[in-house]
């Protein structure tokens, strides 16, 4: 499934979290992210060039989850983004997560040359 021409819906809870089976075969669409905390949450570990390549990922990755009216966890440590997804209103992952995860992946794909991760 291409997570990524989809938009994010507004999830006010009240609807179950996905199935694990579900999540791993969901996961399976995406580059390298990983499922963690007992398929509740997606992370992503992320390497840049240095802390400036590193902050221009993450103010895109504000505007991106901004639009999407979903919001991901994340650090920064010098030249890397560790990314933490999961819908908090559903205590776990939901079909936002993997669409943020693959739009995320397409701001990676469209960095300048020479960045590395």
């Amino acid at each position: 499934m291409d997570f990524a021409t989809r938009k994010c819906v507004p999830c006010e809870g009240g609807i179950p979290a996905m199935a694990p089976a579900a999540v791993d075969e969901a996961v399976r669409s995406l580059d390298g992210w990983d499922v963690q905390d007992e398929h509740r949450k997606l992370h992503k570990h992320l390497r840049f060039g240095d802390f400036v390549e590193a902050m221009r990922f993450v103010n895109a990755l504000a505007d991106l989850a901004e639009a999407e009216g979903h919001h991901p966890d994340f650090t920064v440590h010098y030249s890397t983004v560790d990314v933490t997804l999961w819908t908090h209103a559903v205590g776990g992952l939901s079909e936002n997560d993997f669409i943020l995860a693959a739009k995320l992946d397409r701001l990676r794909e469209a960095r300048p040359r020479g960045a590395r991760g």
